[in-house]
């Protein structure tokens, strides 16, 4: 066990649709921003991929909002921005202080930089 950093952390689920071509985008992007993350010092959680439709009432909830990060009870919606994501990351992973930085981000924040997917209203 890595002596700075005794306490093992969450798993960092992406919550993922079968065939869904944006879940694959997101599985790059994130496994991209960990690594990022590990290079530059920082704790990171193990990435673990779920299938929505091994749980109906996951898929019920979150079918129109995949892929889905979700961390320690917090959920990125449509994570597929590499902005939106990093924020999400960094907010989760680093706590408060993290929050306070130039290139932090608010959740509403974060959630206008993410895409509208194609087919749902404004």
């Amino acid at each position: 066990m890595d002596q700075a950093f005794p306490n093992p952390l969450p798993d960092l689920v992406l919550w993922r649709g079968d065939g869904c071509h944006l879940c694959d985008d997101a599985r790059v992007l994130v496994t991209a921003l960990l690594a990022e993350r590990a290079a530059a010092g920082r704790r990171i959680p193990a990435l673990v991929e779920r299938r929505i439709a091994d749980d109906p009432a996951v898929e019920r909830e979150l079918l129109e909002q995949i892929p889905v990060l979700d961390y320690a009870g917090r959920r990125l919606p449509l994570a597929i921005r590499a902005g939106a994501v990093r924020a999400f990351l960094s907010a989760a992973l680093d706590g408060p202080a993290a929050t306070g930085g130039p290139e932090a981000m608010t959740d509403a924040e974060i959630a206008g930089h993410l895409e509208p997917r194609a087919g749902r209203g404004a």
